[in-house]
């Protein structure tokens, strides 16, 4: 049995649960206090690894979840495991399923093995905590919270969340992005597109009938808002007198610096989100095919440690070539899209084939 230190990684940013915790009402403030408080008891955790990362033969999920009860002791007592059927609890039910709809999408579009590409089983908690306002990937399993039933509801309805967070391991396991600055913001966006992805491959939905919202459903209608993110048109996802205004910027003009969120990277990550629509849009289609390939096989074989947003674009444009060929239109539509957010590529200096951990599979 080995140890590691993760980043946990949440979908609800600090910025939002402190905007709460200045403006809301007594029981708002006391429930984002509470969800600050714990997360960062949480944060930084040594995580023990062995029972955890047990591996399911290649292509089999193996899918427990487990309920905490409003307690916050990991795993919890198991309620489902694989192949066994639903009952009445919703967020038990959406754990299990959005976790299958993500195993589906890189299994079935991507040849990848679950998570860590290599079996892994994939273990959820229900239940976390008492109005907790989050959900999280902690380097082992996902966490789940019920909202304080006044802002936030439940976090396992919406699918996309459920696969940000589980893309959190996927890039654990290829690029493991540092969480700070523009590796940070790559990494959130990356959660964001791909759980976007498998919202969208769930749904059946082309580029055109995609919302393009991370974490529909979540708010209450107390909130003045559509979700906690929009790759469409970041800045836009709300605009409340509690939470506030949605700061995601767009454009690399309006690219927050500071030390706050690890270098603001849920605000950032804004941009190449954008850049990953404008490529999916113009690209048409089904985007976990086409434009997903690219941002996936790029993430699994270009991007290291401390990439930035030069160097994504710089990979998803090689990707593209690779796949598609130079001058194609897919290649073609992700240079646009990088040059309309304002990140100009950053080829290495070397020869590009060295930067290369494996050969992308063709595209069909």
């Amino acid at each position: 049995m080995t140890t590691r230190t993760f980043p946990l990684h949440c979908i609800v940013p600090p910025h939002m649960l402190r905007a709460i915790a200045q403006r809301g009402d007594a029981g708002q403030r006391e429930a984002a206090l509470r969800t600050l408080a714990v997360s960062e008891r949480l944060r930084g955790r040594r995580e023990t690894l062995g029972a955890w990362e047990v591996e399911a033969p290649p292509g089999e999920k193996r899918r427990t979840v487990f309920d905490a009860r409003g307690g916050f002791e990991l795993p919890g007592r198991a309620v489902r495991r694989e192949g066994g059927p639903g009952g009445r609890d919703h967020a038990v039910n959406e754990a299990y399923d959005g976790a299958g709809a993500t195993y589906d999408l890189y299994q079935e579009t991507y040849d990848r093995s679950s998570i860590d590409d290599r079996g892994m089983r994939l273990d959820a908690t229900v239940h976390f905590g008492v109005d907790y306002n989050n959900a999280f990937w902690n380097g082992s399993q996902m966490v789940y919270g019920d909202g304080d039933g006044r802002l936030f509801g439940r976090f396992t309805a919406a699918v996309e969340v459920i696969g940000h967070e589980l893309t959190h391991g996927v890039i654990q396991h290829e690029a493991a992005f540092e969480y700070r600055d523009q590796p940070g913001a790559l990494n959130e966006s990356f959660a964001d597109v791909f759980g976007s992805l498998v919202k969208q491959r769930s749904l059946g939905q082309t580029v055109k009938e995609a919302d393009w919202l991370i974490g529909k459903g979540l708010f209450t209608k107390a909130v003045r808002g559509k979700a906690i993110r929009s790759l469409a048109a970041p800045g836009t996802a709300y605009d409340d007198d509690v939470l506030g205004r949605d700061p995601q910027p767009s454009h690399m003009r309006g690219y927050l610096e500071g030390d706050d969120d690890n270098g603001n990277v849920h605000v950032n990550s804004g941009i190449p989100n954008h850049a990953f629509y404008l490529a999916a849009m113009v690209i048409g289609g089904r985007a976990w095919e086409r434009a997903g390939r690219i941002w996936y096989f790029a993430l699994r074989d270009r991007l290291r440690r401390t990439s930035g947003f030069a160097r994504a674009a710089a990979a998803t444009i090689e990707v593209a070539a690779r796949l598609h060929g130079p001058g194609s239109p897919e290649h073609r539509a992700v240079q646009d899209a990088w040059s309309q957010v304002g990140v100009e590529s950053a080829v290495p200096s070397h020869h590009p084939m060295a930067d290369i951990r494996r050969e992308p599979i063709p595209a069909p």
